[in-house]
């Protein structure tokens, strides 16, 4: 196997990780509150909590850390991580639990953002959207078959085993990382406001604000995707693992699929038809789910097409930045994570919202007002890249 190869995989394996310890707190949530005696409505804020540190402070680490050394910053992002996660595992109480969710949610979306720099700096030049595209996978690949696992460790021994098995991953991960990594790539030294310049490109804001309302399109309606699937649906709860199992595959299906199109020469121009798709389908929905099997079928095809465009926008803010702002290189590479999670908040916000005013069944409405957003976002990164395309010829 080669170098390149066994790279790839610890890459992966990082995602997976790092999915994992975001995704496991969902499905023990339960035996967490038993524990701690909090009522479970307060430990849910555990997931909003990691989301908005996570948001918030990762482009903070990312640009202050951008001064060292990529190859010891991540290995050192990596031991925190480690302590962090490990202490989630010996909490005693629930403001430890917050404690130690701060401390890896401070530092999960700067490590993914390395990762995904070194990826680009690794792989040739055909294969980085291949690579991207498995590494966006790991994360569906620990909610496919990570957290039922955990939650299974969590029921039959205890929770706190599911927190020191991601723990032996980190340490195994970290092994890895430190002979497989290249311990030296080329890298600009900048000031934070240089590095900020990145944000005033109209290729990259339009872009952001697409991230962010395609991410609150899915959270629009998958927040309540258990409730769809059983209240509405009629589905029984002793088939809702097998049928989530189904959507988590079809999950890394629709990673490969945007690896495919952002190997494609202007991936972002082939878009708009899959937006088209998700007003369609979202519209659908409400009709959909009067019925078992159009009801499913509607939400694997939005599990299929929804986030198709995690690897294509992933490449043009690394391309961006390595043509005309390679100083904001790492920055660059992170901003997916960051204005993904803003969107899962403002989605799952929305979707509570949904509930109360028009009821579970038709909640996907609000998800099609984000998807026809983002539409027009992404006609207008369109129309920057052909601006910047002709000044640059001309």
């Amino acid at each position: 196997m080669t170098k390149f190869k066994l790279q790839s995989i610890v890459f992966v394996l990082v995602s997976f990780m790092l999915g994992c310890n975001e995704f496991i707190v969902v499905g023990i949530l339960s035996d967490l509150s038993r524990q701690f005696q909090v009522p479970i409505s307060i430990m849910g804020y555990l997931v909003t909590i990691f989301a908005t540190v996570y948001a918030i402070s990762t482009p903070f680490v990312t640009v202050l850390t951008s001064r060292f050394s990529r190859y010891k910053t991540l290995l050192t992002l990596m031991i925190i991580f480690l302590i962090g996660n490990t202490l989630s595992g010996l909490s005693t109480s629930y403001l430890f639990m917050v404690a130690s969710r701060v401390i890896t949610a401070m530092t999960a979306g700067s490590i993914i953002s390395l990762i995904m720099t070194f990826a680009s700096t690794i792989a040739p030049r055909n294969k980085r959207a291949s690579l991207v595209s498995w590494i966006f996978a790991g994360f569906s690949i620990a909610s496919v078959f990570g957290v039922p696992i955990g939650v299974a460790v969590s029921t039959s021994y205890n929770w706190r085993y599911t927190f020191f098995g991601i723990s032996v991953i980190s340490i195994l991960t970290f092994i890895l990382l430190v002979f497989l990594l290249p311990k030296k790539v080329s890298q600009t030294q900048s000031s934070i406001k240089n590095q900020l310049v990145l944000l005033l490109d109209p290729r990259i804001y339009f872009g952001i604000i697409l991230v962010l309302f395609t991410a609150a399109t899915m959270y629009a309606y998958y927040t309540y995707i258990r409730p769809l699937l059983t209240t509405s649906m009629g589905f029984s709860t002793a088939s809702l693992n097998w049928l989530l199992f189904i959507i988590g595959i079809m999950s890394i299906l629709s990673n490969r699929l945007s690896g495919v199109i952002a190997e494609r020469p202007n991936s972002l121009g082939t878009l708009p038809k899959f937006y088209l798709g998700d007003i369609l389908l979202l519209l659908l929905l409400p009709l959909g789910l009067l019925n078992k099997l159009s009801g499913m079928t509607i939400i694997l095809i939005l599990t299929l097409i929804v986030t198709v465009l995690n690897s294509p926008i992933q490449l043009h803010f690394l391309n961006i930045a390595e043509t005309d702002y390679p100083q904001s290189l790492v920055l660059a590479s992170s901003l997916n994570s960051i204005f993904f999670n803003f969107g899962i908040s403002l989605g799952s916000a929305t979707a509570s919202a949904m509930v109360g005013i028009v009821g579970l069944d038709k909640i996907s409405i609000g998800a099609a007002v984000y998807a026809a957003i983002s539409l027009g976002c992404l006609f207008l990164l369109n129309r920057a890249i052909r601006k910047k395309q002709v000044n640059t010829i001309s």
